[in-house]
């Protein structure tokens, strides 16, 4: 499979965490911070010099991965001043993807309210009354953006967000009818947080091409403590899932990038260090 790295996991000085990329053999770019700015807070000169150093390098771009929707909640509606503050951000990424060539380009949406659907009392009583109703009017605009600019919106499953398992990912993307121009991001990790076991129930719900590009760390949730500890690759909960998780992606042909999202450090705060420490079962495993 096509293997990768956010790089900011390593470091945003997008140099080295090349000349690390090299030295593991991964291939594909995934930008989010890079120096002092996000993806879409660049300069045009900071951006040409991004470019020639990943094509100088040979390293493709597998995705912008700014947090474009992240904080609003249900409370907005399309063209309030927050979303447009996303939706000029967001233009400005996609600008920047055909610079850089990313074929992909990540959105998230608004902050999670727990109950959405209920029945037999709950969707009187517990049910957050048209939260869910909010979200594709918002979305909207993005996916036409999208299908007017010729990229892909990826929507991530986020700890926090509306769209927390790819159950909610699918359904977004199947009210906006819009799987040409949205699909998941599939972080099974943070579907952890939500208890959408990742294999099979979590990849039944993005076959059949919703399926757009992968994050992978390891974690342990533990949701009635309110806590998530980043474990090392194949110690968590996922462990026992992620030989699965590989072989189903290879047996359905997935012909997008798994990338290695190095968010652990061993109690220092050393991030390279975590993903020195991790990228080889990684690669043993997705490779």
């Amino acid at each position: 499979m096509k293997l990768g790295v956010i790089c900011d996991g390593i470091s945003r000085d997008l140099g080295h965490t090349v000349d690390v990329m090299d030295e593991f053999g991964l291939e594909y770019a995934e930008l989010q911070f890079v120096g002092r700015h996000e993806v879409g807070d660049h300069s045009p000169a900071e951006i040409a010099g991004i470019d020639a150093l990943l094509r100088d390098r040979g390293k493709p771009v597998s995705c912008l991965s700014r947090h474009v929707f992240a904080g609003m909640t249900s409370a907005n509606r399309p063209g309030d001043d927050l979303h447009t503050t996303h939706m000029d951000a967001l233009k400005r990424v996609i600008d920047m993807a055909h610079v850089v060539g990313s074929p992909l380009v990540r959105i998230m949406t608004q902050k999670k309210e727990q109950i959405l659907w209920g029945s037999h009392g709950a969707e009187k009583w517990n049910v957050a009354h048209g939260a869910w109703d909010t979200m594709a009017p918002m979305i909207a605009p993005a996916v036409e953006l999208a299908r007017a600019e010729g990229v892909v919106l990826v929507v991530e499953t986020g700890n926090g967000t509306m769209v927390n398992s790819n159950y909610t990912a699918r359904r977004l993307i199947d009210e906006l009818d819009a799987k040409d121009a949205l699909q998941v991001l599939w972080d099974p990790a943070n579907n952890c947080w939500c208890h959408e076991r990742a294999y099979p129930e979590g990849y039944d719900a993005v076959r059949g091409g919703y399926l757009g590009h992968v994050h992978i760390k390891d974690v342990k949730v533990d949701t009635p403590r309110a806590t998530l500890e980043i474990r090392p690759m194949g110690e968590g909960q996922l462990g026992p899932l992620f030989g699965d998780i590989a072989e189903a992606l290879k047996a359905d042909g997935y012909d997008g990038v798994v990338s290695f999202e190095s968010v652990y450090h061993p109690g220092d705060g050393d991030f390279e260090a975590g993903f020195r420490q991790n990228i080889g079962a990684f690669k043993a495993l997705f490779g």
